[in-house]
């Protein structure tokens, strides 16, 4: 699997306030583009959207803070590689429910920390959604 190199780099901080404060107001302004479901534009998928909403809810579902911390530090990296990738990932059917695609994308920060992108395409509407970001010691 080749690996994409992002430009944005991984947010700074310790504490959970900190770093959600920063990747919520990057959310808020994709937000703002749209009326309806927040989305990013993907160059692997031609073009196609992907939804940001099932991160947030995928996010709060953790309940370790220091998880939380963790996967949102990634996240200017992780838009950045959804929307400018191109590279193949590393695909497979969800084992509990056959009619979804499992997409797993790798990246490395400006600080060449590799991380890891999740997105789940629905088969039957065609749909992408980003799931997770996490770094390459989780799996």
């Amino acid at each position: 699997m080749k690996v994409y190199k992002t430009k944005a780099a991984k947010l700074i901080g310790t504490n959970f306030y900190e770093i959600n404060q920063i990747a919520s107001s990057l959310y808020r302004q994709i937000k703002k583009k749209t009326k309806r479901r927040p989305y990013v534009r993907s160059a692997y998928f031609k073009k196609d959207k992907v939804f940001l909403e099932l991160f947030w809810k995928h996010l709060f579902d953790k309940s370790n803070w220091r998880d939380r911390v963790r996967r949102l530090k990634y996240f200017p990296c992780a838009l950045e590689l959804i929307q400018n990738n191109r590279f193949e990932p590393a695909s497979k059917e969800n084992p509990n429910k056959p009619g979804e695609i499992l997409h797993r994308f790798a990246g490395v920060t400006k600080d060449n920390d590799l991380f890891y992108v999740h997105i789940k395409e629905d088969k039957k509407s065609g749909q992408k959604y980003f799931m997770s970001v996490f770094p390459a010691g989780d799996k």
